[in-house]
């Protein structure tokens, strides 16, 4: 059972990668991103679109940790 798991994990893995690797291809268009003033010297599409993906499974986990310990504050009783 266990050489199955790590076959299916080994095939999603690759899988997903000739996913980005094909995205990646397929978005070379060069592109300037402007935001509040700032601007971005021209990259591929693909750049600036794994750049936000990634910032967002790094802020993601972080929020939901900072708002359960947020939570957990706030749900224990006063000692008065």
């Amino acid at each position: 059972m266990r050489g199955v798991k790590r076959v299916v994990l080994v095939l999603s893995v690759l899988i997903v990668a000739l996913v980005v690797l094909g995205f990646v291809l397929e978005n070379q268009q060069a592109v300037s991103v402007s935001f509040l003033g700032w601007s971005t010297m021209q990259m591929p599409t693909s750049v600036f679109m794994v750049l936000s993906l990634i910032v967002g499974m790094v802020i993601g986990p972080v929020l939901g940790v900072l708002l359960r310990v947020n939570g957990r504050r706030r749900s224990k009783p006063s000692e008065r």
